[in-house]
């Protein structure tokens, strides 16, 4: 199963309320946070929606 791990690397102050909510269905809070998500459409919208805000790398579980 492929998973996405994402990592916020800028703050989302002074982005439009659409990237803070974006981040925060991420599951992000804070700066340097990292979560993993399957690889899905709606992930991946969501992390090309804010991909100045974050980093991601995909990898394969076993």
């Amino acid at each position: 199963m492929k998973k996405v791990r994402v990592t916020q690397v800028k703050s989302g102050i002074g982005y439009p309320l659409r990237e803070k909510m974006t981040l925060k269905s991420l599951g992000l809070r804070r700066m340097h946070q990292t979560v993993e998500h399957k690889v899905t459409p709606q992930i991946m919208g969501m992390i090309a929606k804010v991909n100045h805000l974050v980093k991601f790398e995909e990898f394969e579980e076993n």
